[in-house]
């Protein structure tokens, strides 16, 4: 059984309606019926051939924990059953319509995606053993009820930084996983960094040759202190094409981030006609940021568009993170190089030189039919035209990029970051970055903020969460972090503002930790302690 209790408007009534079932995202509306559907060793899944895909998908959820067949049907009555209905366009193209009772289960909706989320929901009205990849002797009822549901926004995301740890493939499929559990559709995979360039590009392989490797790992910045062991890794072409397929079935779109024109240290070890020095560097070390940053000159241009050319036939993906942020302008202003491009181009100052490295690939993702996408940074000097921005610095950003016409997805790193701590009690959490975001602030934000108008809120595309990976060395560490803050931001992202309720949201959390525990996630419990030993804190 199911435990935890919630409150959810009722379409039908009108009026908030208790229940035993604990939902996260919480959906629109749930409207509750009289007894239940036992599923067993003879419930089938029925389907059109055109929503084969979701079957095959449900079925493989639902057999590990069941030791059921769940065979797919194309008619027949009773069982699951699947259908994908245009006249249900009025849920948009990520809302479903879930009707169970004694006789079967329905999900309905006009897309695939629609679908995709029924079924999502689906797992949550099982009991909580279902996530689990063993058979179980438990009982299988889905509680009677009809929920009607769709998304606040289309950009519900999540970041992982693998430049500065290194995460393996199985790790990234399983962190798609646990997107899709949460009905969140973007992965924002942050590919390059000073630390460490982690795609292989097969024109450049010094670029993974060579910049994927670093010869130590800083483990604390005041003071600083060291690993003492290399660290490397970067996924092959082949492995990206993997992953982006994984999560394509599961509707999630992998946005790449290739940083530029700073975060460049590792890309610049490896070619170092790339810098403004000359000088040969090794991949950064240290966690912050380095001063060596991309030059202006024509082939380092080309070198990145060649980069992103690549990146563009592996990631099918409308937007193109380019990074943009943190860029130190210090060795611009020393380079003869950089100086002679302000004065050829009549620019102001090495803002307005940003600028127009930013706009340089604008234009050439533009040309290719993508959008560029970049921190908040890229403001400085003036937008780039067709650029989209991730604001991660304050509200001013937000709406300046909204008030002038451009979309925005909020990334406010006050409410979004996942390196930071999670209590104010430091020394029984490991070692983060800084700053205190628990569950509850992390669960408060919201993505449209009190001064925007009408017209700027519609530029506002979602909202996303960032987990920087500076002091997360593993998965394990990641996933301590993330969890269950990701929960919260799959309910700003999905849910209404209005039947958003932290209380209710935390009763819920009871039952939802358990899922979590399932599916072996090492979320941050109830307590304040690390459940590992001190040599992963510090």
């Amino acid at each position: 059984m199911i435990l935890g209790s919630i409150l959810f408007a009722s379409l039908a009534l009108g009026a908030p309606t208790a229940s035993p079932i604990s939902i996260v995202p919480r959906p629109t509306s749930i409207e509750f019926g009289t007894g239940a559907f036992q599923v067993d060793s003879k419930t089938s899944i029925v389907a059109a051939p055109k929503a084969r895909g979701t079957a095959k998908y449900l079925q493989s959820v639902l057999r590990p924990a069941t030791g059921f067949d769940f065979e797919i049907k194309t008619k027949g009555a009773g069982g699951i059953q699947l259908v994908l209905d245009p006249k249900l366009t009025t849920l948009g193209e990520e809302g479903y319509l879930l009707v169970s009772n004694p006789k079967g289960v329905l999900i309905s909706a006009s897309t695939q995606t629609g679908l995709f989320y029924g079924v999502q929901t689906l797992r949550q009205l099982l009991p909580t053993e279902i996530f689990r990849a063993s058979n179980q002797t438990t009982k299988w009822a889905v509680p009677a009820v009809t929920i009607e549901d769709s998304p606040r926004f289309g950009w519900r995301g999540a970041h992982l930084d693998v430049g500065r740890y290194f995460m393996p493939k199985e790790f990234v499929l399983k962190y798609i996983d646990l997107l899709a559990v949460h009905k969140m559709n973007m992965f924002h995979w942050h590919l390059t960094e000073d630390q460490g360039w982690r795609i292989e590009i097969k024109k450049y392989p010094r670029l993974t040759e060579v910049g994927a490797w670093r010869k130590d790992s800083m483990l604390t910045y005041s003071p600083e202190t060291y690993s003492g062991k290399p660290h490397g890794g970067f996924y092959t072409q082949e492995d990206v094409r993997e992953i982006v397929a994984y999560a394509a079935e599961r509707h999630i779109t992998v946005m790449p981030e290739i940083e530029m024109p700073g975060h460049a240290q590792a890309a610049i070890a490896a070619y170092p006609e790339l810098g403004n020095t000359g000088k040969q560097l090794e991949v950064y070390t240290k966690w912050g940021v380095s001063n060596d940053v991309f030059n202006t000159e024509p082939k380092t241009i080309q070198f990145l568009q060649d980069v992103l050319t690549e990146v563009m036939e592996l990631f099918p993906s409308k937007f193109i993170h380019i990074g943009g942020d943190e860029c130190p302008k210090s060795q611009w202003k020393t380079s003869k190089s950089a100086q002679a491009k302000i004065k050829e181009l009549g620019l102001k100052d090495e803002h307005e030189l940003q600028s127009w490295f930013i706009s340089q690939m604008d234009k050439f993702l533009t040309s290719k039919g993508r959008r560029l996408m970049g921190w908040s940074e890229i403001l400085e000097g003036g937008l780039a035209p067709g650029a989209t921005l991730m604001v991660w610095l304050g509200d001013d950003g937000a709406l300046a990029a909204s008030g002038s016409g451009h979309d925005v997805v909020m990334a406010q790193n006050a409410h979004t970051y996942y390196d930071h701590y999670q209590t104010d009690k430091r020394d029984t959490e490991p070692w983060a970055i800084g700053g205190n975001l628990p569950l509850e602030k992390a669960y408060a934000y919201e993505p449209i903020l009190p001064q925007m108008s009408a017209e700027q809120a519609k530029h506002v595309l979602g909202v996303q969460s960032q987990c920087w990976t500076e002091y997360m060395p593993d998965e394990k560490r990641v996933e301590y972090m993330v969890f269950p803050r990701a929960c919260a931001m799959s309910e700003i992202g999905w849910t209404q503002r209005d039947l958003r309720d932290y209380p209710d949201f935390s009763k819920r959390m009871d039952t939802h930790l358990q899922r979590l525990t399932n599916l072996d996630v090492n979320y941050r419990g109830r307590g304040n302690s690390y459940p590992y030993p001190l040599k992963y804190i510090k």
